[in-house]
């Protein structure tokens, strides 16, 4: 199983998601590495009573065997149903990898 399938089936079973999107951006940043760069949004009622901090911390402590083993990088954008059903609360874009071989392409 690929890390971005199980980081998904693990996410769903674990905050019973409203809306889950797993983005493998490996192919944005230098390396060889294929599975180590991942944006996540997860839409899901289990965060309703969590801080910021708290979130995350559920999601680094369910992935944590990922992240132990070859996984570099994880942006999380972690909402509840009514804060994602707001008009004001988008997911941003990851910035642009600057390391390695990749050139920044703003100037």
């Amino acid at each position: 199983m690929s890390v971005e399938a199980s980081i998904e089936k693990k996410v769903k079973a674990a905050f019973q998601t409203e809306s889950v999107s797993v983005q493998n951006e490996s192919h944005l940043h230098s390396g060889p590495a294929t599975e180590s760069h991942f944006n996540l949004t997860i839409v899901s009622n289990y965060f309703s009573n969590l801080t910021r901090v708290k979130r995350h911390q559920a999601v680094y402590q369910l992935l944590s065997e990922e992240l132990s083993n070859g996984v570099h990088a994880l942006a999380l954008h972690l909402f509840t149903v009514d804060e994602w059903s707001s008009k004001d609360v988008y997911p941003p874009n990851s910035p642009t990898c600057l390391g390695g071989s990749k050139v920044d392409e703003r100037g």
